[in-house]
C-alpha cells in the first residue's frame, strides 16, 4: 500500500544523503517534496502540514546542519515524526483486557469494511497468542446471513460463537452473550455490531445503546484502508458519538495510497491497533508504528520478517534441508519445499520489502521470484516423477516435453529450472566441503554479485548485489542458513 510513497520519499532522501553538507534551503526544498508526496498519498492536508512543520523545526537546527552526516540526521528526524504521526505511544496498541472476565470488545464500522471477518481474526489471535477463551456474538439483525457468516468463521478459526436465536434485538443478544460468557467461563466476548452503507441516526443510536449496556473495555472501529479520506471522515463521525478506543484497518495489503493510515491517529486520537493484510483468517498483524515507519522509509522490518518466518516456516523440515544441503544432497524435492516456504511468506518481493535497504529491488524480485512464479516453478517440479526429482540428470528431451505439458509451460522453462538447480546444487557441494569458512566465503562471493541464480526477473535485469536473483542462487534457501533466523539450523 505504501510503495508509491516509499519510492517518492526514497528519492528525496537519496539526494539528501548524497550531499556532504546541507543548508536550510536544501532542507526546505526536500520538505516541499515530502509534503507533495504525502498529499499524493492521500494524507489529510492538516496532517501533511503538521508533519512537515514538526520535521522542519527539528531539522534546521545548527547541530543537524553542521553534523558529519546531515542527510542521515534528517532521515532519522522524518522517521521519528512518522512514528509519532502513526501513533507511537507506548502501550497504545495493546488491547486493554485488565478487567474481570468476561471482557467485552465492541466492533463497530460501516457495512463492507470487513468488520465480521476482523472480529473472527482478532478472536483467533486472542485465542492462539494470548491463550484466552473467546466467545463471538453477532448483533447484526438486519443483514441477511450475517449471524451465519460469523458462525462459519468461528468454525474455521475454532472459536465459539453464541447460538442464534431469531427475533431478538441487538441489545438483547449482547446481554445474552455476556450472561452466557459468565456462566461458561469465557475470558473475552467479541460483539460484532451491524453496519450501514453510510452513517445514519438509527445505526448510531443502536451502537450507543449496546455500548451503554455492555460497557466494553475496547471499542474498535473497523475501516477499509482503500477508501482513503472517506475512512478518516467515517472515523471522525463515529468518534463524535462513541468513545472509540482503537482502529482496525483492513486491506492494508491492497494497492491504495495509504493516506488513511497516516492520518488516522492525528485526526481521531485513536491508535491503529490491528491491520488486516489478507483474506485468510490468520491474516492480521498487530500494528507497530515504528516498524511501519521503517518500511515506509525503506529501512525494512527485519523483526517482522523473522516473526513471519517463525509463523510460516516448518522448523523441523528446514533443519533437515539445511543438513542435506551441507552434505551436498540437495535435490528437486528440497527445492520445491523452499518454494513452498517462500510462497507462505508472500514471495521474494515481500521478503525484500522487509529487508533493510532492499525495498528498491522489491519490484524486480517480485517479477523474478514472486508468488506466481514460485508456484509455476513448483508445478514444474511436481510434474516430474519421484525418480526424476531425486536424480535430475536422467531428464532427457522426451521427459522434459512430458513435464512441460504437465505443468503447462514450455520446454525451455524446464531447461532453465534444471540449469538453475544444477548451479545451486554445485554451490551447495562447494559450501559443504569448505565447512563454515568455505560457506562464508561462498556466501560473500554470491552477495558480491556473482553466483548463478534462479531465473532473472523478466527483461533479464539482474538484482544488484544478489546475483541473477535472490533465491535460491543469491541466498541459499530459507532453510539453508542463508538468512539468519529464517529457518536455518539452530545453534547448539
Amino acid at each position: 500500500m505504501f510503495d508509491t510513497l516509499s519510492e517518492r520519499l526514497g528519492g528525496v532522501f537519496d539526494r539528501l544523503r548524497g550531499r556532504g553538507a546541507l543548508t536550510e534551503e536544501d532542507v526546505n526544498e526536500a520538505l516541499r517534496e515530502v509534503r507533495v508526496a504525502l498529499i499524493e498519498a492521500d494524507v489529510a492536508l492538516p496532517v501533511a502540514r503538521s508533519f512537515v512543520k514538526k520535521v522542519k523545526e527539528r531539522a534546521v537546527g545548527r547541530e543537524v546542519l553542521k553534523s558529519v552526516t546531515p542527510g542521515q540526521q534528517v532521515v532519522k528526524i522524518v522517521h521519528d515524526v512518522l512514528v509519532e504521526t502513526l501513533g507511537g505511544g507506548e502501550g497504545d496498541h495493546e488491547l486493554n483486557l485488565n478487567r474481570p472476565a468476561p471482557v467485552p470488545i465492541l466492533m463497530v464500522g460501516l457495512q463492507g469494511s470487513g468488520k465480521t471477518t476482523s472480529t473472527a481474526k482478532i478472536a483467533l489471535r486472542l485465542q492462539k497468542a494470548e491463550k484466552k477463551k473467546v466467545l463471538m456474538a453477532s448483533l447484526d439483525t438486519r443483514r441477511p446471513a450475517a449471524m451465519e457468516q460469523l458462525a462459519v468463521l468461528g468454525e474455521q478459526a475454532g472459536v465459539k460463537t453464541l447460538p442464534i436465536v431469531k427475533g431478538q434485538s441487538a441489545v438483547q443478544i449482547a446481554k445474552r452473550a455476556m450472561e452466557a460468557a459468565k456462566l461458561q467461563g469465557f475470558d473475552v466476548v467479541m460483539l460484532d455490531t451491524a453496519g450501514r452503507l453510510s452513517i445514519d441516526e438509527q445505526l448510531m443510536a443502536e451502537v450507543q445503546e449496546i455500548h451503554r449496556t455492555t460497557d466494553p473495555a475496547e471499542t474498535l472501529l473497523v475501516l477499509d484502508a482503500l477508501t482513503g479520506q472517506d475512512a478518516v471522515q467515517t472515523a471522525e463521525r463515529f468518534k463524535e458519538r462513541v468513545p472509540v478506543t482503537g482502529v482496525v484497518l483492513t486491506r492494508l495489503d491492497g494497492d491504495g495510497r495509504g493516506g488513511a493510515a497516516l492520518s488516522m491517529r492525528e485526526v481521531t486520537g485513536a491508535p491503529i491497533k490491528f491491520a488486516g493484510v489478507g483474506e485468510k483468517i490468520d491474516a492480521l498483524d498487530v500494528f507497530d508504528p515504528e516498524r511501519m515507519a521503517g518500511r515506509i522509509l525503506g529501512m525494512g522490518d527485519i523483526v517482522g520478517l523473522v516473526e513471519k518466518a517463525a509463523q510460516e516456516i516448518d522448523q523441523e523440515k528446514a533443519e533437515k534441508a539445511a543438513k542435506r544441503m551441507a552434505k551436498g544432497e540437495f535435490d528437486l524435492d528440497d527445492l520445491a519445499d523452499q518454494f513452498v516456504q517462500m510462497r507462505k511468506m508472500g514471495g521474494m518481493g515481500a521478503i525484500m520489502g522487509m529487508m533493510p535497504g532492499m525495498g528498491k529491488f522489491k519490484e524486480a524480485a517480485e517479477q523474478g521470484m514472486g508468488s506466481k512464479e514460485l508456484a509455476r516453478q513448483e508445478a514444474i517440479i511436481r510434474s516430474m516423477t519421484k525418480k526424476e526429482r531425486k536424480n535430475p540428470k536422467i531428464m532427457n528431451a522426451s521427459r522434459k516435453k512430458r513435464v512441460a505439458a504437465g505443468a503447462g509451460v514450455q520446454v525451455h522453462d524446464v531447461n532453465r529450472l534444471l540449469k538453475s538447480y544444477q548451479a545451486m546444487s554445485t554451490l551447495m557441494k562447494k559450501m559443504g566441503k569448505g565447512g563454515k569458512r568455505g560457506m562464508a566465503a561462498q556466501l560473500g562471493q554470491m552477495l558480491g554479485g556473482g553466483g548463478g541464480g534462479m531465473m532473472p526477473p523478466k527483461g533479464g535485469a539482474p538484482i544488484p548485489g544478489l546475483g541473477n536473483s535472490p533465491l535460491p542462487g543469491g541466498l541459499p534457501g530459507l532453510g539453508g542458513g542463508g538468512l539468519p533466523g529464517l529457518g536455518g539450523p539452530k545453534k547448539k
